[in-house]
């Protein structure tokens, strides 16, 4: 039994369904139950990639002895469940002089934005939860939930450092999401759609038509808009909101145990929809990379969970491999640098989409 067969089943099955009672409380609760599933089994995978690419790029061995594996547990891999398990049953301290309700808030400020934005995030070619018209606008609205929810963070732990942090986050989040929209606002001129699935469709067709070789200014737009995601997740270089050598750990400094893990847990969850996004915006999404083979719907998940996958690897592989910047040249390279090469780009592509018709 193929799985194309089964969604073909599914298909036949469910306007059968449709009218009952059964079928209203599944259709809420399937959704929910799927996606925090799929956020746990990620949430290890990429925990446990972190944590293996970064000991290869230093040329260590990382974990080895935990759990099961080749040679009686060389490969580490319950390491991240340890990690998990330490974090989440350790004491949760709340200071005495922090503004206790909007401390325990912010953390879940944070997720929510982090798992809404799942919602519109197409992982195949027939599976997504919410196909929405302005499905890239919902995205982008709900990442900047991020900024309310650190300075929340930062302010209500009444700690000079996490409020340091907090104000870092907004002038470093808010500043680079500029140019992030600069440049989405390139793809849809080009694909003349905010849906997501919509976007994927006009990349049908092969590696050539994928948005990214649409024009010579694209190149340049995917990698301001990548650069600029990173930031937007706090992730190095760019993690001046958290900087240990500055601020002991920033926005979370008073932070512990499950709260500590929720904004952990949250950057992850963020680096995967930025993925998604960059891979479905530039990369033709589930498309296949040739036409016509294995473009199944079956295999249209295979391609946009592999294309979004080698982007988080690719924030990753930069971690471990750039210095953290100052300040001052994270501010400059925004303002200075992307935004007006953002702008030229838009101008370019309006130009030679014009020009070619």
């Amino acid at each position: 039994m193929t799985v194309d067969y089964i969604f073909d089943s599914l298909n036949q099955l469910l306007p059968e369904l449709a009218g009952s009672s059964l079928f209203l409380i599944i259709s809420m609760l399937l959704p929910i139950a799927l996606l925090l599933g799929f956020i746990t089994i990620y949430g290890f995978g990429v925990i446990y990639s972190e944590i293996k690419v970064s000991s290869f790029i230093q040329d260590k061995t990382g974990p080895m002895g935990q759990g099961p594996g080749l040679h009686a547990g060389k490969w580490g891999l319950l390491q991240p469940v340890a990690d998990g398990l330490k974090l989440f049953i350790k004491e949760d301290i709340i200071p005495a002089s922090a503004d206790r309700p909007l401390f325990i808030l912010a953390p879940f400020l944070i997720f929510i934005g982090a798992l809404t934005s799942f919602i519109a995030v197409p992982f195949g070619e027939k599976i997504i939860i919410t196909d929405m018209n302005i499905g890239i606008f919902y995205i982008v609205g709900m990442g900047s939930l991020a900024v309310i929810a650190l300075i929340l963070a930062g302010w209500s732990s009444n700690n000079k450092w996490a409020l340091y942090g907090g104000m870092r986050s907004a002038a470093q989040i808010i500043s680079y999401e500029i140019p992030a929209g600069i440049s989405l606002v390139a793809v849809i001129m080009i694909a003349s759609s905010l849906s997501m699935q919509e976007i994927i469709a006009y990349q049908s067709g092969g590696i050539t038509n994928w948005i990214i070789f649409d024009n010579p200014f694209m190149p340049i737009v995917f990698i301001i808009f990548f650069i600029s995601t990173l930031a937007e997740t706090n992730r190095t270089p760019f993690d001046l909101p958290e900087s240990e050598s500055e601020l002991v750990a920033g926005f979370v400094t008073e932070y512990s145990g499950t709260r500590y893990a929720i904004f952990f847990l949250s950057e992850y969850a963020n680096m995967f929809v930025v993925s998604a996004v960059s891979a479905t915006a530039f990369f033709g999404g589930w498309q296949s990379p040739v036409d016509g083979f294995l473009d199944s719907p079956a295999w249209s998940v295979f391609w946009m969970i592999s294309k979004t996958f080698f982007l988080v690897f690719v924030m990753i592989w930069i971690r471990w491999t750039v210095p953290r910047l100052r300040v001052d040249q994270l501010m400059h390279m925004c303002w200075k640098v992307f935004i007006p090469i953002g702008l030229f780009n838009v101008f370019g592509v309006a130009i030679w989409t014009i020009l070619r018709g």
